[in-house]
Parts: structure tokens; sequence; C-alpha cells
């Protein structure tokens, strides 16, 4: 488990609040995450995956 990260590590690499990602949890949206016991853990691949399917490219035409 040591590849995972926290939230607030999630937080600085994405620039979202702790909180917003406690909402986004809260509504069963956002990055995957693994729970463990009350533990919040993430893969920096998730994050990184989520964030490239998200990436809108204003000349390349290709929208959400």
């Amino acid at each position: 488990m040591n590849n995972y990260i926290n939230e607030k590590e999630v937080a600085k690499m994405t620039g979202l609040a702790v909180q917003t990602l406690r909402n986004m949890r809260h509504e069963r949206r956002g990055f995957p995450y693994i729970k463990i016991s009350r533990a919040i853990r993430y893969d920096p691949r998730d994050v990184e995956e989520y964030i490239q399917k998200r990436r809108i490219d204003p000349e390349g035409g290709n929208e959400p």
C-alpha cells in the first residue's frame, strides 16, 4: 500500500480542496479511491487517468 496517496496529497496534486474531495466521495463521483477502515487512499495513476479523461483540447475538438 506504499504507492497509494492520501486525500491531502491528492488535493495538492489537483489543486482541489480536501473538503471538495470529501464532498465528491459523499456524492459518489470523482476519483476512484480505496477505503480501509477509516483510511481513504487513492492510486495516483487513477487520479492522473481521471484528469486526462476530462482533458479538453480546444483545437482538437474532443469534448467530454
